[in-house]
């Protein structure tokens, strides 16, 4: 990818087996959480043309092991900064093993920051960690927003996030699927159907609209779930929303679906004139 003032972005992986999200604007490089091997990284970065070298740091959302798994590999290998709120820190020291010191940036949710290029805002989202939180990253007149692991779209992050050029938002599970899955204990399940647990693909519809009719353009759809959710399903629950309320998917708004084990297309957002 070259250095314009397009703005890039690349799911490289979105589920419950490990998450990575790559943002690219001027000469910075950032991703969003390391939840796969430090060398599984590398590689979906090699992948789409980019080097885990020229990474500029890790936004991490909370410390659960599907976001962390591989942040302190590159911390200790590549030096990389990683960003998190100080109860994040405090959860997750533990799992990532020690690290250079001055790898360790602390954050707050509602308190921008600027990396590089790359205008920061973390905000807290409804989820069962520590301190979690999602991010809105600026690039000139663009921006691009995480919103995962939500128990529920509540109205403080619809107003982190509304008028975002390009949403990732999380359509995790089916809820008769979920109910009726024998893998999963009555207790597990209250957590995910809980209001600090994961958006279903019905809920997911429902912000899909609002964030819609504030703006939003691109759609990505992600943290889907391995065992309670297809991307056909997903994507299906969605469409049909949109079908319903008068909007065209793929002309009125590109919804596109994040798979859990393969690196996903790269977005590119075009500077407004």
């Amino acid at each position: 990818m070259n250095t314009s003032m397009d703005m890039y972005f690349c799911p490289l992986y979105s589920g419950s087996s490990g998450n990575s999200l790559y943002c690219q604007y001027g000469e910075t490089r950032l991703l969003i959480d390391a939840g796969k091997s430090g060398k599984t990284i590398e590689d979906a970065l090699a992948s789409i043309g980019a080097d885990i070298r020229s990474v500029s740091g890790v936004l991490i959302t909370h410390e659960h092991s599907d976001h962390i798994s591989g942040a302190g590999v590159l911390a200790r290998k590549y030096h990389l900064p990683l960003y998190a709120t100080r109860e994040t820190w405090w959860a997750m020291s533990d799992k990532i093993g020690k690290i250079p010191p001055d790898t360790v940036r602390e954050i707050e949710a509602g308190k921008d920051f600027w990396l590089g290029d790359i205008g920061v805002v973390p905000f807290s989202i409804p989820h069962d960690a520590a301190d979690p939180v999602g991010f809105r990253l600026y690039g000139g007149s663009m921006s691009i927003s995480t919103a995962t692991d939500l128990g529920c779209f509540s109205e403080d992050v619809y107003a982190n996030v509304a008028g975002s050029t390009l949403v990732l938002l999380e359509s995790n599970h089916d809820p008769d699927m979920l109910r009726a899955n024998p893998k999963y204990s009555t207790a597990l399940k209250a957590r995910i159907l809980g209001d600090h647990g994961h958006l279903s693909n019905e809920a997911c519809s429902a912000a899909l609209l609002r964030l819609i009719h504030a703006g939003t353009a691109d759609v990505i759809l992600g943290h889907l779930s391995g065992e309670n959710n297809t991307p056909t399903l997903a994507r299906r629950v969605s469409t049909e929303m949109l079908v319903r309320e008068g909007i065209r998917p793929d002309e009125d708004v590109r919804l596109q679906v994040a798979l859990r084990d393969e690196v996903g297309s790269v977005y590119i957002l075009k500077e407004r004139i």
